[in-house]
């Protein structure tokens, strides 16, 4: 079964950019408000990949 997750994690960024969790939680919260959402949203593969410049596709390879 192919994972369609639509959320993406603080573990999913230590996987894709291999720096600590805690730089991950930084970096999910810059995007977050990077693309205006509430602190109780959540951050998609798409709204992270806006924040980042790096293609959906290479983010669902890493993803967990």
């Amino acid at each position: 079964m192919i994972n369609k997750r639509a959320v993406i994690y603080p573990k999913d960024v230590v996987c894709l950019t291999g720096r600590s969790e805690r730089y991950a939680q930084i970096l999910l919260h810059k995007a977050r408000a990077y693309v205006n959402k509430e602190p109780h949203q959540f951050v998609t593969v798409s709204d992270f990949a806006l924040f980042s410049g790096i293609p959906e596709e290479i983010i669902r390879k890493y993803m967990i």
